[in-house]
């Protein structure tokens, strides 16, 4: 009986220290919290309305709405597919004039904002844009009867412009897709007749499809998330009408179940997403395989591959930023505006902030997921990816509603104790909008960090923890110097993804807060786009590191 008793007491010790929270673990559940915490608020202030208007939404515009967002998906889905796919067939299994130089400025488009590209293009291509002026000057027209132009604020024009600024994201993913297949599959096939067209039909095209509707979910997500080059075309999708219902009507609950049907939207796009990088398997045989061998194209059909790698490229980087720095070199005053400074200093300040705060805690999360070993913690760290799949918008309604109530609360509780009315301390401060870039950004910070954390060595932790090291001496001591480039890295894109952001900014920024995405904003609605340039172009500036970055990161891929 005693042997027993004994032999339950170890079990019994393991039962209760496995019970018994530590640290790592309830960080990682905190930070799960907060990161979620905007997701579970749109949904109960959906069921949870003060005044439902559901049944009115359904009856009048939220069809509308859908239907606008479900074409520009599909339009941006397709186009997207189209370009990305064959830029990355082109500069992966050809040599063309420009090509190797294409391989990379392909990626450009990235670092600017879609809604920075909307209103180059209606500057340029509207009435009273350079383009229709030199026709009419050309032909002798006098005015827009005596010709036909496209409509510019059309949902076309949305749909070309959003995709010149997302399909980046298939080209990328495309591009790794194919120079990690074996050159001898596409040798073999050369041998067997088989033509170019073919190679990319019949082999090429069945072996990227799982990266190719990976780059697409990601280029719908973004589309249904816009909100400044829908409004600049005058599209209304269901992320304006979050904006109208909120803004203009006046009613979050009716603005949250709007919300609801975005994130509704989102999350069947991220399975969509994840299943795609599932299934995506791409290897060589074995280390002795060779790379795909690039065909070399001569005279026209090397000019031909040259302007069809320019068509994206031109649409989503030249053309936006020419047209911005065009604007800005015609005017130089306009760089010595107080409020381009402000701004600048106010997105510097609050982009600053919460990289480092996001970065911090996506270390703390990743650590101590590894440190702490619980199936808790193990558990929530794919959950606060999700932060990423919300839209500005949603992010916007799950904070500021529950935000604004804490607020109040915490205002009167120390006017009751103290006298003195502190005001709003989040909502009436940028708080709101680093917590917001927060739990947007996190998922791009903790994947920067899990994998440079995988990159280590398991035995080198041990022996520092064999030789006296603590947890928290290991991380400081061991991790953050081998980590030095990543953790840098991570910062940038997220600050930089910060400084593009746009919804999320316009509703929860204080009074007379302004960053630079939201001067370009105001200043381009108002069709002053001379004052928008400078701004427009310091946030093209500050995306081009983060592009060079992937580049450099992507060059031997």
């Amino acid at each position: 009986m005693m042997t027993q008793q004994n032999s339950r007491i170890p079990a019994a010790g393991r039962f209760v220290a496995r019970l018994r929270p530590d640290a790592w673990s309830l960080g990682a559940v905190v930070i799960a919290a907060v990161v979620l915490a905007p997701m579970l608020a749109v949904v109960w202030i959906a069921f949870h309305p003060t005044e439902n208007i559901w049944p009115h939404l359904i009856s009048t515009v939220l069809p509308r709405y859908f239907f606008a967002t479900l074409r520009l998906m599909l339009g941006v889905g397709l186009l997207t597919a189209a370009m990305g796919t064959g830029a990355a067939w082109l500069v992966t299994m050809f040599r063309f004039p420009g090509s190797r130089v294409l391989d990379y400025a392909l990626l450009f488009p990235l670092a600017i904002p879609a809604y920075v590209g909307a209103y180059a293009l209606v500057d340029f291509l509207d009435y009273s844009g350079p383009l229709q002026i030199a026709l009419r000057a050309s032909f002798g027209w006098a005015s827009a009867r005596d010709y036909w132009f496209p409509e510019i604020h059309s949902e076309l024009a949305a749909i070309v412009v959003l995709s010149a600024a997302l399909y980046p994201y298939v080209y990328l993913l495309t591009r790794s897709a194919l120079r990690e297949q074996s050159g001898a599959s596409y040798e073999v096939a050369r041998s067997l007749g088989v033509g170019p067209a073919g190679m990319f039909l019949r082999l090429g095209l069945p072996l990227v499809r799982p990266a190719i509707a990976a780059g697409v979910a990601l280029a719908m997500m973004e589309t249904v998330a816009d909100f400044g080059t829908v409004q600049t075309f005058g599209v209304q999708t269901l992320t304006t009408g979050v904006f109208s219902t909120w803004l203009n009507g006046g009613n979050a609950g009716g603005a949250a179940q709007i919300a609801g049907v975005i994130l509704t939207l989102i999350l069947v796009l991220l399975l969509i997403e994840r299943s795609s990088r599932r299934n995506a398997r791409f290897h060589r045989q074995s280390r002795a395989s060779r790379p795909v061998a690039q065909m070399q194209l001569h005279g026209l059909a090397g000019l031909v591959a040259t302007a069809l790698c320019l068509v994206p490229f031109t649409l989503g980087f030249l053309l936006p930023t020419g047209v911005m720095l065009g604007h800005a070199l015609a005017k130089p005053q306009v760089w010595a505006a107080p409020g381009l400074v402000k701004a600048a200093l106010n997105t510097v300040l609050v982009g600053g902030i919460a990289a480092l705060l996001t970065v911090s805690a996506a270390l703390f999360l990743v650590y101590g997921t590894r440190m702490a070993g619980r199936k808790i913690a193990r558990a929530v760290l794919p959950i606060t990816g999700l932060g990423y799949a919300m839209p500005g918008a949603v992010l916007a309604v799950g904070l500021l509603v529950p935000l604004a109530a804490l607020d109040h609360r915490l205002a009167d509780g120390i006017l009751a104790l103290t006298g003195t009315d502190p005001g709003l301390l989040l909502t009436g401060t940028a708080a709101a909008v680093v917590l917001a870039y927060l739990v947007r950004f996190f998922g791009i910070a903790q994947g920067a960090v899990d994998t440079a954390f995988g990159r280590i060595s398991p035995s080198l932790p041990m022996a520092a923890r064999s030789l006296g090291r603590g947890a928290g001496g290991t991380l400081r001591d061991l991790y953050l110097p081998l980590m030095r480039g990543s953790v840098a890295s991570a910062l940038l894109v997220v600050f930089v993804d910060c400084v593009k952001e746009l919804p999320a900014t316009l509703l929860l920024r204080p009074f007379n807060f302004n960053t630079l995405s939201t001067r370009v904003y105001e200043l381009a609605s108002l069709e002053r786009i001379g004052e928008a340039a400078p701004a427009a172009l310091i946030v093209t500036a500050m995306g081009l590191a983060a592009v060079a970055l992937l580049a450099r990161a992507t060059r031997n891929s």
